[in-house]
């Protein structure tokens, strides 16, 4: 319990001459939860990425459930995703629309998990239920669930491999606020129930705050602060925390201090 179930050492993403990543380390520990912060630019969606190997790294190493992620053959694939899964914005774009929700769960699980399709099926029933899915739901087609149906889905169709970490990038952004308080729940819940770790990439501090033990805070592809969620919120030490905080609507929001604190960062 004590080894990192995700280690990312010096990592660096090119594109051509533009660096998305540069230098990222971190560590994840089992049933942990690290937040990944930044606005758009800051590399921290191409970090999560390349976690669940959509990218392949320029260099630098990612080392999941003790060993170095090398390669992008069909068995490192498989061997990667069979631990760790990845939840999008908006999950409409992974669902085949031709297959219901049920059978979209079931495929990893053909694919990762043996078993009989009775058996498989079975687990469906179970998953739909811990997400707060009914079966109906289970026989709809993706166009028919609404946007908070679609990312119960998801985290069902992830879950149902058990893996051991599971990243979440942006993955309540898209929904309505009452919505949102629902998915964080149910992903509080099911990291308590099962042991899962959790690495979710977000722009918004508040999502952070409530699900989050630890964070990084990215800008221009560097991490510039890290440490526990709470402490870093509560009394940030970098400029581009403090902005990031600042530029938080509130009563007394100043919006022109804000726009002065950006360029006095900005400046070389």
């Amino acid at each position: 319990m004590n080894a990192p179930v995700l280690s990312v050492t010096s990592l660096v993403k090119k594109f051509g001459h533009f660096t998305a990543v540069d230098d990222v380390s971190f560590e994840l520990m089992p049933g942990a939860s690290l937040g990944i912060v930044g606005e758009s630019g800051s590399g921290k969606t191409t970090t999560a990425r390349i976690l669940a190997g959509l990218e392949q790294p320029t260099s630098g190493t990612v080392t999941l459930d003790g060993r170095a992620v090398e390669g992008h053959s069909r068995r490192t694939r498989l061997w990667q995703a069979r631990r760790l899964q990845m939840i999008f914005q908006d999950p409409y774009g992974s669902f085949d629309p031709r297959q219901t929700i049920a059978q979209s769960i079931a495929e990893p699980m053909r694919l990762h998990v043996p078993g009989s399709a009775k058996e498989h099926r079975a687990r469906v029933g179970e998953l739909l239920d811990q997400v707060g899915l009914s079966s109906r739901a289970g026989e709809s087609l993706p166009r028919d669930l609404s946007g908070g149906q679609r990312q119960r889905a998801a985290i069902a169709r992830a879950l149902g491999i058990a893996p051991r970490v599971l990243v979440l990038d942006e993955a309540v952004a898209a929904l309505d606020v009452s919505i949102q308080a629902q998915i964080l729940t149910l992903l509080d819940e099911l990291r308590g129930d099962t042991g899962i770790s959790y690495v979710f990439v977000s722009h918004d501090l508040a999502v952070v705050r409530y699900i989050t033990d630890t964070a990084i805070v990215m800008r221009h592809g560097r991490i510039v602060e890290r440490g526990e969620t709470e402490q870093i919120l509560r009394s940030p030490q970098h400029p581009y925390t403090r902005l990031l905080l600042d530029s938080i609507p509130s009563p007394d929001w100043d919006l022109d201090r804000v726009a002065q604190d950006r360029r006095a960062l900005d400046l070389p």
